[in-house]
């Protein structure tokens, strides 16, 4: 019984070292609080406006200073926000078939067995309620509430 209690005190603290090293840290996610945020250049008012995002829109948290947040969006494009105006209100946006006319299915459930209840273009913004199975369930502003496959969206 001896041998087991040591083996298992040794292998904790292992454990959790190998977690802490080598998988990838979960990235804090947010979305925009408010309409016409800008995102700068740097950490300040007096920097450029690189964009310009409305409300829900998810970012990637990559760091902080002082009053700002520095993010990443779904395009790969960074700058930093004003903390103000980021929420932790889980939102995502539709990544797949940028520059084509074609969209997406909204489905009543998470399967493609369930009734298409919408369809969705690339860069749409959507809330997030619930994730399962590999689907989203999601509500777009205009009140149109169903499920997404996960794999064509971005954010949280």
């Amino acid at each position: 019984m001896k041998t087991t209690t040591k083996r298992v005190k040794f292998a904790i603290p292992v454990v959790l070292i190998t977690i802490f090293f080598f998988t990838p840290a979960f990235a804090q996610m947010g979305s925009v609080k408010g309409e016409r945020v800008q995102l700068r250049s740097g950490a300040g008012t007096k920097y450029a406006s690189k964009w310009e995002y409305g409300d829900g829109f998810p970012l990637k948290i990559l760091s902080h200073k002082g009053r700002w947040v520095k993010v990443k969006d779904f395009e790969n494009d960074t700058g930093w926000i004003y903390k103000d105006y980021v929420s932790s209100t889980p939102h995502m946006i539709v990544k797949v078939n940028k520059d084509k006319k074609k969209k997406i299915n909204i489905r009543s459930g998470p399967g493609t067995k369930y009734k298409v209840v919408g369809k969705a273009y690339y860069g749409v913004v959507f809330k997030t309620l619930e994730q399962k199975y590999g689907w989203a369930k999601v509500q777009h502003e205009s009140g149109l509430t169903g499920w997404i496959k996960r794999s064509l969206l971005w954010g949280y």
